[in-house]
């Protein structure tokens, strides 16, 4: 089984392009994830993965997420092989992102979204609960 799930924020906005011929939409972005230790020194090591999303999900964590969000990922590690202008092997690692979840709000306060949980396969995961505004909203 291959089954990552991760919580950290944004080291840099995403970045979205389309491919090549067929125009399928690609963000990518890196994680900066605390580790649940700290070093002989006393401070806590960050690991920095990068993440891509396909399709839909791409164009909404484009459009909604900026540098220094925090967001929990949830997908499968991929590595890839390639070869250098030098002649040399190099490897990636790389996460491919089957779900987001915006895990706070944007500075400017507003969230467009009905929620923040975002899928490759629903633009929107609807959870079954919605927000009390006042104790008139309660149903009992």
């Amino acid at each position: 089984m291959n089954k990552v799930i991760l919580i950290g924020r944004l080291t840099r906005d995403p970045e979205l392009k389309f491919t090549a011929g067929s125009g399928i939409a690609v963000a990518t972005f890196t994680l900066a994830v605390d580790r649940n230790y700290t070093s002989q020194s006393g401070q806590r090591e960050t690991d920095f993965i990068p993440i891509v999303c396909w399709r839909k999900l791409a164009e909404t964590v484009a459009n909604n997420l900026s540098k220094g969000r925090l967001v929990a990922v949830s997908g499968s590690i991929q590595t890839r092989k390639y070869t250098a202008q030098d002649g040399t092997n190099r490897y990636i690692t790389e996460v491919i992102a089957d779900t987001v979840q915006f895990l706070d709000r944007p500075k400017d306060g507003g969230s467009t979204q009905k929620t923040d949980i975002l899928s490759e396969d629903h633009d929107i995961e609807d959870t079954g609960f919605f927000p009390v505004e006042t104790n008139d909203d309660i149903p009992f």
